[in-house]
């Protein structure tokens, strides 16, 4: 049983896999070859943002958004706990303060009521992270923001696709930024990512940041990086971009499927565990099925046996870390704290099967109630 199904899906897609790769290696446009444009202007269309940039990964989409808002040494940004560390790690980098707040219990988000608390005059942006596949509640962040005059930095590095009141994640704020890591639901085979905004003169400073802060060749009116998205992976998201709806499709009939099968297991229905949950005014693309359980490293070792690999996202929230405890001192992090030591992800891709979906959970349930 594979926990993301990468080989079947490129099984699935191998002719325009091929095509598209083969093209890219006709033409020999490795950097900022024809598929990048195509890409761009792909992405803007189905999110319906005026402005789509590639880049070199999420994390550098985060960090050229961030460097384009003009964040500095000095400057605050809100950013959640419970979260990869590469959402608190671009601001540190830019010698910025990540201001860490805590999270829902029930969906792992930023929680938009704690954010109001900690804005300060060092305040420069707020940036929540769109967990598990569906977003925060980013008309409350919004609301927040606009009041204090902050730019919003949505990471939907794990949502792409999903859709918060009808609107696209990445089209909810001053700039959304995604990931093409291989395991998101639109992926590509290397790294990879996107910055997104429908305002002109952020898009273009964008731009400039991710070719070492060029306006024109070889003159640099910015400080930059070498952020740009190479052909090949463009070319490898246009392949899967054709199938990306009907996988969309998949995994939320999947996601649901789990939710009645959990419902129906012992463990869950007499609350010993939960599964996260999905807003009613939003979808997820499910780009990971999380559940809390207790005893989780003796139930992860019971599935293990029984074949069903897990994952945990995260082990660890970001001020627990080493490299990043000086933040988290004196905040009410606990749900963040909790939702660590609980969470684990079951096996999720668009090819998983009614009957695989049945041993998981009954496989979980076992687990659960044995330790």
């Amino acid at each position: 049983m594979q926990f993301i199904d990468l080989k079947t899906q490129y099984a699935e897609i191998k002719s325009s896999m091929d095509r598209r790769i083969q093209a890219v290696l006709d033409h020999g446009q490795y950097i900022m070859g024809p598929e990048v444009q195509e890409l761009e202007t792909a992405l803007a269309s189905y999110t319906g943002v005026k402005h789509c940039m590639t880049v070199s990964s999420g994390t550098e989409a985060l960090l050229i958004s961030l460097m384009a808002l003009g964040v500095k040494a000095g400057d605050e940004v809100i950013t959640p706990s419970f979260t990869f560390v590469a959402t608190a790690e671009v601001v540190a980098l830019l010698g910025a303060t990540p201001v860490l707040v805590d999270v829902e219990p029930d969906t792992g988000n930023i929680n938009a009521d704690l954010i109001k608390a900690v804005i300060t005059p060092k305040t420069r942006a707020i940036m929540p992270v769109s967990l598990y596949g569906q977003t925060a509640d980013m008309d409350a962040i919004q609301a927040v923001a606009e009041q204090h005059g902050l730019p919003v930095v949505e990471d939907a590095a794990q949502s792409f696709g999903a859709t918060y009141q009808g609107r696209k994640s990445c089209n909810l704020s001053t700039l959304g930024c995604t990931s093409f890591f291989p395991s998101k639901p639109l992926g590509c085979y290397g790294d990879g990512g996107a910055i997104f905004t429908n305002d002109d003169a952020l898009a273009q400073v964008c731009r400039e940041i991710r070719v070492h802060g060029q306006s024109k060749r070889y003159h640099h009116t910015r400080i930059g990086v070498g952020g740009r998205m190479d052909t090949l992976q463009c070319a490898i998201v246009l392949a899967k971009l054709e199938g990306f709806a009907w996988e969309i499709e998949q995994r939320i009939r999947i996601g649901v499927r789990y939710l009645e099968l959990l419902a129906t297991s012992p463990a869950f229905s007499s609350g010993q565990a939960t599964p996260m949950t999905v807003r009613p005014d939003r979808s997820s693309v499910w780009a990971q099925c999380t559940v809390q359980v207790p005893a989780r490293d003796k139930v992860i070792a019971k599935l293990t046996a029984a074949g069903i690999p897990t994952a945990v996202h995260y082990p660890c929230p970001i001020h627990q870390q080493p490299a990043y405890r000086p933040y988290g001192v004196g905040a009410d992090l606990s749900i963040s704290e909790k939702l660590a030591s609980q969470v684990l992800s079951l096996p999720m891709h668009p090819y998983l099967d009614e009957k695989q979906q049945a041993r998981i959970v009954e496989r979980l349930n076992d687990a659960i109630l044995s330790v």
